[in-house]
């Protein structure tokens, strides 16, 4: 089958649930209403209290920004799938799934190495943290974050359309560049160098980052109060839940799509294949919403003015 013949993909892992389907596209859809709802709610108390201001709570509106950028290119997808007797999506389409949800991986992975940097020099560092952490450095940290990630899917994806295909059926419940690259009728030594170059340098650099900082940061605690110790812990905890979180999310979607899913339970695949899709944009803004006094007391502060409003 010549790479001209695709014109569609098959999307193989749905499994077939039967009436089942309609309360898991509720479920779905009231988890995306919450993912909406929770990440807006972040975006606007972060944008409209000015105390909110500061690198840190920047970085955590990037985040949710994301998450709807994420969840917006993802979910409205699913929700066909879940009500549709066959999940063939055509190859444009495919490819822009493809972009959406690798660009909001990376975005993910490279502001979460963004607010470490952040974490590191306000604790490690802090008589020199608003010199080195300027409004120039934020703007300039946000338009990488943004803009590199983009350039390595779009070279991915572009390698990936260039080869020729001898099937169409993928084994996910979305679009993914390693499973189309399976398909190809030639050899995939180029897609495969520049795969994992782009992986060393958008997933694993960033973990050890992260890891190094946070190993910097512990040194400096034990030299440290208990008072230091609690205000680090306080502000670190919810950074350190949303990279773990979504670095076992991501290790597991990686290793998914090296396995042969036909040896797995067909539901737990399906759960390991949406969890990174799924978890992070709603346990983000829950943790920081909630772990964070700043923004936890804005947030019930406007709430209860909304709630006194006639």
């Amino acid at each position: 089958m010549e790479n001209e013949t695709i014109f569609h993909f098959n999307l193989t892992m749905f499994v077939n649930i039967g009436f089942y389907c309609y309360p898991a596209f509720v479920i779905c859809f009231l988890l995306f209403v919450i993912i909406v709802f929770a990440n807006i709610v972040i975006i606007l108390v972060i944008s409209l209290e000015r105390t909110l201001h500061e690198p840190m709570y920047v970085f955590i509106a990037f985040l949710s920004v994301n998450s709807l950028y994420g969840s917006t290119g993802f979910f409205p997808r699913l929700f066909l799938d879940l009500l549709s007797d066959t999940h063939l999506i055509s190859r444009p389409a495919c490819f822009t799934q493809i972009y959406v949800i690798y660009t909001y991986a990376f975005h993910e992975m490279t502001i979460l190495s963004i607010m470490a940097y952040d974490r590191y020099l306000a604790v490690c560092d802090p008589l020199r943290y608003h010199d080195k952490v300027t409004p120039k450095t934020v703007r300039g940290l946000a338009v990488f974050a943004w803009i590199f990630p983009d350039i390595c899917v779009s070279l991915c994806i572009y390698l990936a359309i260039r080869l020729p295909l001898c099937g169409n059926r993928i084994q996910k419940v979305y679009c993914a560049n390693w499973n189309i690259i399976k398909l190809s009728c030639i050899t995939t030594l180029m897609n495969n160098i520049v795969g994992l170059f782009v992986t060393i340098i958008t997933v694993i650099l960033p973990l050890v980052y992260v890891l190094y900082t946070y190993f910097q940061i512990m040194l400096v605690c034990r030299k440290s109060s208990a008072e230091f110790k609690s205000k680090v812990f306080q502000t670190c905890l919810p950074h350190t839940i949303s990279f773990i979180s979504f670095s076992v999310s991501i290790f597991c979607d990686i290793a998914l799509s090296r396995l042969n899913v036909e040896n797995l339970n067909p539901v737990f695949a399906v759960i390991l294949s949406l969890e990174f899709v799924m978890i992070p944009p709603l346990l983000n803004p829950l943790v920081y919403g909630l772990k964070l006094p700043k923004i936890r007391t804005n947030i019930f502060r406007i709430l209860s003015c909304s709630k006194t409003l006639p």
